[in-house]
């Protein structure tokens, strides 16, 4: 994958390829201000699609912030250039890892949650491609770094992948081996996954594979939900199993904490 190429030129200088993002839309809580959380949106749609969904959900304490990926080539289509958050080849541990896109994504998800204020609790979802850039930010949090070495300092009280998968899993376990510190923040924050055993896009074996490398690694707030017949899409039995678990994880007004 040439895409995946990080730099260019010889010397000390080098040229990184910079990502046009698209339209943010978001999605002001209803009630009181408790949790944002940016949602991310699959492989060649926009942030618009989602805002409309979650807009509809029983959660008035929570803004939903939905950015637009950028458009860029992606090899898996052959070189066709649509919205991704990064680029990928193939949905399986033995493809190279697009690990600047990565943290491009990563980093904006990061941007626009920066400047939420100080007492409201932080999140990251997604669906698909951006359950995986979703998944991805966890991994940052707890190791305090991006792939590329800068640090990550947002604090992220929620992570929600649907349909998705684990990038950079082949390297997770010795970065989290090294780390007491990261090995704390994993235990603590809360994960949920959740996939269907007729998902035909992103297999279900690869969502069940990262649920439980990110439990070896450490991940013990982790619960990962199976959903029979369901395929690449989402269906009110899922938003549903979203709303209770953040309600409660994130103890929101409502909560039986």
């Amino acid at each position: 994958m040439n895409f995946n190429s990080s730099t260019m030129g010889s010397g000390s200088r080098t040229t990184r390829r910079t990502f046009e993002f698209g339209r943010t839309h978001v999605v002001r809580p209803k009630g009181k201000h408790q949790a944002t959380i940016v949602w991310l949106h699959g492989l060649g749609d926009k942030g618009s699609s989602w805002s409309q969904i979650l807009e509809t959900l029983p959660l008035p304490n929570i803004k939903w912030i939905c950015p637009t990926a950028p458009t860029r080539p992606v090899a898996l289509l052959g070189g066709f250039p649509c919205t991704a958050w990064f680029d990928v080849g193939e949905i399986s541990e033995d493809t190279p890892d697009d690990l600047e896109g990565l943290d491009a994504s990563a980093a904006h998800v990061a941007n626009l949650l920066s400047t939420e204020p100080a007492n409201i609790k932080l999140g990251v979802g997604g669906f698909s491609m951006g359950a995986a850039v979703a998944v991805y930010s966890a991994t940052c949090r707890v190791l305090g770094q991006y792939g590329n070495g800068n640090p990550y300092q947002v604090t992220l009280s929620a992570i929600v992948g649907l349909s998705g998968w684990l990038p950079c899993s082949r390297t997770l376990m010795n970065q989290m081996e090294r780390s007491h510190e990261a090995a704390r923040r994993a235990a603590t924050l809360p994960i949920l996954l959740c996939h269907g055993l007729g998902d035909d896009v992103v297999a279900y074996k690869h969502g069940e594979k990262s649920a439980q490398t990110l439990s070896a690694a450490g991940f013990r707030n982790l619960t990962f939900r199976t959903y029979n017949g369901l395929g690449h899409y989402t269906i009110p039995e899922e938003t549903d199993e979203v709303c209770n678990w953040l309600t409660a994880r994130l103890m929101l007004d409502g909560s039986r904490s």
